[in-house]
């Protein structure tokens, strides 16, 4: 009993942590995206667009699946970010149906001339973590968000 009173502390501990990590990580990208004079939303649409991208451009479907959110928020927001110059939007060659993102120069001129201040930020939120601890937080993270995505699955269909 007092074993799953410990577990159960642990766990609520473990959630209310990742809440406040989530809540100001959402600050951040709130300043971040001031700097650059667009929204939050937009900003995490960059940045995703920046991560996803090999060179070929990215389909809107996997910056919505990036980031949990509907497509034609996509659209509309990437409509935006394309009349502001941060953002091409091209027709697929493989589909024409489907248009290709990616980051203007303009877009990348910014978020270089930020580089400093986010290495700043990056030591300051991680600090005492080397390398090594950061590489194993960011497995165990990966595993437990695939659980979550499991239970949250099982507790849908009423496994759970």
């Amino acid at each position: 009993m007092a074993e799953t009173k410990q577990l159960d502390r642990a766990v609520s501990d473990f959630i209310w942590n990742i809440v406040e990590v989530h809540s100001q990580l959402e600050e951040i990208h709130k300043s971040w995206a001031q700097m650059l004079g667009i929204t939050e939303p937009q900003w995490l649409i960059l940045m995703a667009i920046d991560e996803l991208d090999q060179g070929r451009g990215v389909s809107g479907i996997a910056v919505a699946n990036k980031l949990r959110i509907h497509p034609a928020f996509v659209t509309n927001q990437t409509k935006r970010l394309e009349k502001i110059d941060l953002l091409a939007r091209v027709t697929s060659r493989e589909d024409a149906r489907y248009l290709q993102m990616s980051l203007t120069q303009k877009a990348r001129a910014e978020i270089t001339k930020l580089s400093v201040k986010r290495q700043a930020l990056n030591l300051t939120m991680l600090g005492g973590l080397d390398e090594e601890s950061l590489h194993y937080l960011n497995k165990r993270l990966t595993s437990i968000a695939k659980n979550c995505e499991l239970a949250s699955q099982k507790l849908s269909i009423g496994i759970l």
